[in-house]
């Protein structure tokens, strides 16, 4: 499989964004009402967790931090959580979050590689994606994230 690779250009610092994508308060509105819970510490574990078919501490997402600099890059590997299994093999791929000053404005760029080709979270992420990068951008720019809708 390829690469999914995003670009975005946003309305704040590399310090905003990075909140954005890290901070508790706002990941809750970018992804669904859940939060990363990891010491950001290379070689440990960091999950999304957040309100799912497991309750309010469901595991969405899970991984091992691989990089961590603060306002630059935030890079893990990435698995499904066990609910989303059915059963079914464990797939990882990578996570990378890179952030730019242009002018004014920060350049975020996401990166989610190294897919085996059977893993069928695939095309499910790449729809993700798009609405977590646009509620990501709006939430900078505007403090709100946009309404979706109910996608439980």
């Amino acid at each position: 499989m390829k690469e999914l690779k995003y670009e975005f250009y946003i309305g704040g610092t590399p310090e905003q964004v990075w909140a954005a994508l890290v901070n508790p308060e706002s990941t809750k509105q970018v992804y669904y009402g859940s939060v990363i819970r990891s010491s950001y510490k290379e070689g440990d574990l960091l999950e999304y967790i957040g309100p799912g078919t497991e309750g309010a501490e469901t595991v969405h997402v899970y991984g091992t931090v691989l990089e961590y600099t603060p306002n630059k890059a935030l890079r893990f590997t990435h698995k499904v959580g066990p609910s989303y299994l059915m059963g079914g093999p464990i797939f990882e791929s990578r996570i990378s979050w890179l952030l730019e000053p242009v002018g004014g404005c920060t350049k975020l760029t996401l990166i989610h590689d190294e897919w085996d080709s059977a893993d069928p979270s695939y095309a499910a992420s790449d729809s993700a994606w798009w609405q977590i990068l646009s509620n990501t951008k709006t939430l900078v720019e505007t403090g709100r994230t946009l309404d979706f809708g109910n996608w439980e």
